[in-house]
């Protein structure tokens, strides 16, 4: 299946879809900045780029962490985005009633892991119409995600993308198994790796750690599977960042890793570069 977004395609075969950008929105001076950063990397290499960053973070470990600016005023950053640069963005959602109001900025929608299975949300989110991308729950085998899928096809929406974000096995640590990404596949949709909440420690303290050293390894990895997606969170300064501090790639280190995926994914699908 190819899953088409603002003349972007993502699966068939197609060369693989870079999905990045911020965590959350901490200001409108960093998504812009990182915005245009990622943009300028994307197009010397000629990479298809999505615009991902959450207006709101609504999933924190702790109720002291950061949750966002305001819901109004990062959706108008989102929607800013998108015609400043002419660039397809996707957004979180955690509510029913966030649905229908986030996809009036956005091209895409996302479901949070942890609610992959809330059935409301995701046929409130198919009946926006928009692009789905459900990210598969860590409690979850892959081969489950059917049923998420079903749910939204139901709803008469038939446009999904599936993403693998590592899988819990408790005693605060995720695993990523690259079978995964063909049992998802094998479903009949594209999938996407995110290869940075992949690397993250639960529960450390009441705020969720990380180990980045991964995030290359595992982006690496994914790319020699195949998948039509690779999903980043990225940041100018991750020890500095509002969200997800210990789980971002450094902008600066981007380039590089975007030049060894497109090597690895061009001999997997055979494809010039």
């Amino acid at each position: 299946m190819v899953i088409e977004v603002n003349g972007i395609k993502i699966g068939g075969g197609n060369p693989f879809v870079l999905i990045a950008g911020p965590c959350v929105i901490e200001s409108k001076e960093l998504i812009m900045t990182t915005a245009s950063r990622i943009q300028k990397i994307t197009q010397e290499l000629n990479i298809p780029f999505i615009f991902k960053s959450s207006y709101k973070k609504a999933n924190r470990t702790s109720d002291a962490s950061f949750v966002g600016i305001g819901d109004e005023e990062a959706l108008n950053i989102l929607a800013e985005v998108k015609t400043k640069f002419n660039l397809p963005v996707i957004t979180d959602i955690h509510t029913v009633a966030e649905a229908e109001n986030a996809a009036r900025y956005v091209d895409m929608l996302q479901i949070p892991a942890f609610l992959c299975r809330q059935t409301e949300l995701l046929k409130a989110a198919a009946k926006t119409g928009k692009v789905i991308n459900i990210k598969k729950g860590q409690f979850l085998a892959p081969g489950d995600m059917k049923y998420a899928a079903e749910k939204v096809i139901n709803a008469g929406n038939n446009k999904i993308l599936l993403t693998e974000r590592g899988t819990s096995f408790g005693y605060h640590n995720l695993v990523v198994d690259m079978r995964g990404l063909i049992i998802m596949k094998d479903l009949g949709f594209p999938v996407v790796m995110d290869a940075t909440h992949s690397v993250q420690v639960p529960g450390e303290g009441g705020i969720t750690g990380g180990q980045p050293d991964f995030i290359k390894p595992i982006a690496r990895a994914a790319a020699a599977v195949g998948i039509d997606a690779l999903f980043l969170e990225v940041h100018p300064d991750p020890k500095n960042a509002m969200s997800d501090a210990a789980s971002q790639l450094p902008i600066n280190e981007l380039r590089d890793l975007l030049i060894t995926i497109k090597k690895i994914d061009a001999v997997v699908k055979n494809i010039g570069t």
